[in-house]
């Protein structure tokens, strides 16, 4: 029994916290971020999860 699926619910839930702190840290009128490092490191986590939901949709879809 080979049950090694990424925990789907938690991705879900971390694109979704990591979404909103990143939204919340643009400025949209001079379209600048507060803390750059940070945002980058935002995007780079809300690109592995997405990234990582996306594989495992198309994985389960081969199946």
């Amino acid at each position: 029994m080979n049950n090694t699926k990424p925990p789907i619910v938690v991705l879900i839930i971390v694109i979704l916290i990591v979404g909103s702190a990143l939204y919340k840290q643009i400025n949209f009128t001079t379209m600048t971020v507060q803390k750059p490092w940070l945002s980058a490191l935002y995007v780079l986590t809300l690109v592995f999860a997405g990234v990582s939901l996306i594989r495992w949709y198309r994985k389960k879809e081969e199946q």
